[in-house]
């Protein structure tokens, strides 16, 4: 069940994480100044709370006066209620924040793959891609919006920390400053090896997410083959994985912590000594010594806060990578500027200057291969003139759907051109040849929602007479009208409210709604029942007149009425004709028919 794949994920310097996490900011920055500003004032305040026990200590409490009480209490009090409203203010817009980015984010990923083509989900499993839009676009909302803000407050309370002792007593203070290097280069220690493991737990927990998916996508086929405890033996593996790698990265941080307590201990232990010989010389108060203790015990919450946020930020900065890699992945099918300034992208379409597409497709000295493999085709020639129907039939892997999804531009040739109405395809946009395409699947997916949203999902502003139109085109017009709600009926997720063929007939219905130039079909009726079959083929009889058609069949008798039969093998054309032809040579076409017609 579980394909296990290497994290390739590109490493990206912190300069460049942090160049391109302020590009993903930019459109919140009110948001994150105002988030900031306040965070900044609390941290002030927070550190000057102290000073206020100083003062009652040494006005109030040793002296046991109280001139001047109800002015103490009531800055005391103003203070408190500011910050209530300030922590209110950086909460309201640190959650703004962290939702903002996360939705700029996926939003910008969920575009991305929209452009890609085939191949990049080829090379990606599903798994894969749902860790880096889910749980990593997550961690780098959660730790940009919250993590930075209380790194500024970390910053903030040491630097208001340091001041007020400094200005106090710089001998105490100086007793605090020699510790700050041994925190830094702590710190720097283990933060790479902190980062290290979070981008190993990362890893794992793509190949663990993609594990889920296909074992629920596969629960039935798992079932049907009582391959229950494989599975069950593969993902204890990946999980087994994951508790070491996620051990390995608690035990760094647990050692981190202790260490920064003991530094903690040291600085109390020397304030308490040389703040006992300065109160024995008259050089500071009791509240000043009681101050500094404070300061000491509070000196090192930020900074252990601090070195949480950084082992945050190292967890995020993995995550980022992630992120980034599949925002910036580069397009493998891209229309040039010039294309797009003529006809348009997929996010603007400039329909009206499209050329009306016949019909014609050449293939011309086609020779394609997926990356590091062996050629699919080399030197694929074919021609196929408009509204002719050609179907392609050989053995799994012989290069059929190959040669259909370069047609379709789903794949560009290595090298050769595919040329549409005599013209390379790529002097046309890939939305002017898609808005030509009907493509039928041989396992059809239908989106959550009615059938009368799928019908038209190709073309959504279609009017319901021509969405009928469609149906009754392919048959699927009587069964739609018997279920409870008709074309409003809910297909369910994926369709799983209506049997396969159904399923087939409502893609039919929406490819052929598109008007298509070329329709392709690729074993389109291997996988639903004789009756269904029937109907699609008495549909397809009729949805095929005029247009340029691709067959990919697996029942050759689906395809006996085909202008053109290739049967192609190892990636060329071994025998084309008709059916008749074919059937007179006694060749591998022969072969291959009787063979089926004897099984059945």
């Amino acid at each position: 069940m579980v394909i296990l794949m290497n994290d390739k994920t590109k490493k990206e310097s912190s300069a460049n994480i942090i160049k391109n996490l302020f590009h993903f900011l930019k459109p919140f920055k009110f948001y994150i100044l105002i988030a900031f500003i306040s965070i900044a004032i609390i941290s002030g305040i927070e550190a000057y709370m102290p000073v206020m026990q100083k003062i009652a200590i040494d006005n109030f409490i040793i002296l046991k006066s109280t001139v001047g009480l109800q002015v103490f209490l009531l800055k005391y009090i103003g203070l408190a209620l500011s910050l209530l409203v300030l922590i209110y203010i950086f909460t309201i817009f640190g959650t703004k924040l962290e939702l903002a980015l996360v939705y700029s984010l996926r939003e910008q990923a969920f575009k991305k793959l929209q452009h890609q083509s085939f191949s990049y989900f080829d090379r990606n499993a599903d798994g894969w891609i749902m860790a880096r839009v889910t749980s990593d676009i997550r961690r780098i909302g959660d730790i940009v919006a919250w993590g930075f803000i209380d790194l500024v407050w970390s910053i903030g309370y040491i630097t208001g920390i340091l001041f007020m002792m400094f200005k106090l007593n710089y001998k105490l203070s100086l007793v605090l400053l020699v510790l700050i290097p041994f925190l830094v280069i702590i710190s720097i220690y283990f933060q790479k090896k902190i980062l290290e493991n979070q981008r190993k737990i990362r890893s794992v927990n793509s190949l663990i997410t993609g594990a889920y998916n296909e074992g629920i996508l596969g629960a039935k086929t798992s079932k049907i083959l009582v391959n229950e405890s494989k599975n069950i033996d593969e993902f204890n593996d990946l999980t087994t994985r994951m508790n070491r790698v996620s051990v390995r990265g608690a035990m760094t941080r647990a050692l981190y912590l202790p260490m920064i307590i003991g530094l903690n201990s040291i600085g109390l232990i020397a304030v308490l000594g040389i703040g006992d010989n300065l109160i024995a010389s008259n050089s500071i108060t009791i509240g000043t010594l009681v101050l500094f203790i404070n300061f000491t015990i509070m000196f090192f919450d930020p900074i252990q806060e601090f070195s949480r946020i950084l082992a945050e930020i190292q967890g995020a900065h993995a995550s980022f990578e992630r992120v980034l890699e599949l925002i910036h992945s580069d397009l493998d099918i891209v229309d040039s500027q010039e294309i797009i300034d003529k006809y348009g992208d997929i996010n603007d379409k400039k329909i009206h200057n499209w050329e009306k597409l016949k019909g014609d497709v050449e293939f011309r000295n086609i020779t394609f291969l997926y990356k590091d493999n062996e050629p699919i085709l080399e030197n694929f020639n074919l021609n196929v003139k408009a509204g002719e129907t050609v179907a392609l039939v050989g053995e799994t892997g012989g290069g059929k759907s190959t040669i259909v999804n370069l047609a379709c531009r789903f794949y560009e040739p290595t090298s050769g051109v595919v040329l549409i109405d005599g013209i390379d395809y790529k002097k046309r946009s890939q939305s002017w040849l898609h808005h030509n395409l009907g493509y039928v699947l041989q396992t059809p997916h239908l989106f959550s929602g009615t059938i009368m949203e799928n019908i038209s999902y190709g073309r959504p502003e279609a009017p319901f007479g021509d969405i009928t139109d469609a149906a009754k085109l392919v048959k699927a017009h009587e069964f739609i009208l018997k279920l409870p709600k008709g074309y409003d009926t809910e297909v369910g997720e994926g369709g799983n409210n209506l049997s396969t063929g159904q399923k087939q007939l409502i893609s039919f219905a929406r490819a052929i709604l598109k008007n298509p130039s070329i329709f392709i079909l690729d074993e389109a009726t291997s996988s639903i029942d004789a009756e269904s079959e029937k109907l699609i083929q008495e549909a397809t009889n009729t949805i095929l007149q005029g247009r340029t058609s691709f067959i990919i069949a697996h029942r050759l008798s689906t395809i006996v009425n085909a202008d053109r039969i290739l049967l192609i093998k190892g990636g060329k054309i071994v025998e084309e004709g008709d059916h008749r032809s074919l059937m007179s040579k006694k060749g591998g076409y022969y072969s291959l028919y009787t063979e089926q017609f004897n099984k059945f």
